[in-house]
């Protein structure tokens, strides 16, 4: 696999399963990347672990509260390898036979999708994509979460937020903590973010469950999301 008309894709855990497995979610998704696929492209993804790490992780924390981040850590990373192996076998045929566990390693196949998972505690599997999109020569990612656009402080919370088409990884890493923590949750993580910013690599926030939107972004055409990046 080269980097010609390869797209990294760090796929939200929030969108694999917000309360079930959306399955409706995933059908359309899987008919859209291989329509893509059939035009040309291909893909890697990686997972995130979304809403099930973290009730694993609050199961745990009620049943032993001293429990260190680098074991809640290693339950979001079976998370993610879990949610890989569920997109993996819906892609089938198309799909590299085994999940990309490390993020070095890059994998020679003709196989047009690859499906990564987290590796490291530490960070996100948005680290991982990062360390992908270094490995296979690409300078950019979609992140696809249940999020539209990147605010400038978070809309939960305060009724002025105000979205953003366009922000610099400087002015990102001012509104998102420095450190990361087991379980946070942001549009993309600071661990990423910091190397992705040493890396110039733009990364796209876009709502997954809008697949026309994801069409309108990969076609060059007006779309609903945040483009971080160095400039």
């Amino acid at each position: 696999m080269n980097n010609e008309k390869l797209i990294i894709i760090s796929l939200g855990g929030s969108i694999i399963i917000p309360e079930e497995i959306d399955y409706i979610f995933l059908k359309k998704f899987k008919d859209f990347i291989i329509e893509k696929v059939n035009s040309g492209y291909k893909f890697i993804i990686v997972t995130g672990g979304g809403k099930i790490a973290r009730k694993y992780n609050n199961a745990v924390l009620k049943v032993n509260e001293n429990i260190i981040d680098y074991d809640l850590d290693m339950i979001g990373i079976y998370a993610t390898k879990l949610n890989a192996i569920l997109i993996k076998t819906i892609f089938g045929k198309y799909s590299y036979e085994e999940i990309l566990e490390n993020p070095n390693i890059k994998i020679e196949t003709d196989k047009p999708i690859i499906v990564a998972s987290g590796w490291k505690p530490g960070a996100s599997s948005d680290l991982d994509a990062v360390i992908i999109a270094e490995n296979y020569g690409s300078s950019n990612i979609i992140n696809l979460s249940n999020i539209s656009y990147v605010y400038d402080k978070d809309p939960r919370e305060y009724d002025d937020a105000s979205k953003l088409k366009n922000i610099t990884w400087e002015d990102y890493r001012k509104i998102i903590p420095e450190e990361w923590v087991a379980g946070f949750s942001s549009p993309f993580d600071p661990v990423a973010s910091k190397k992705a910013q040493e890396l110039d690599i733009k990364v796209t926030i876009l709502n997954g469950r809008n697949v026309e939107n994801l069409e309108n972004f990969i076609s060059n055409q007006n779309f609903e999301g945040t483009i971080i990046s160095n400039n």
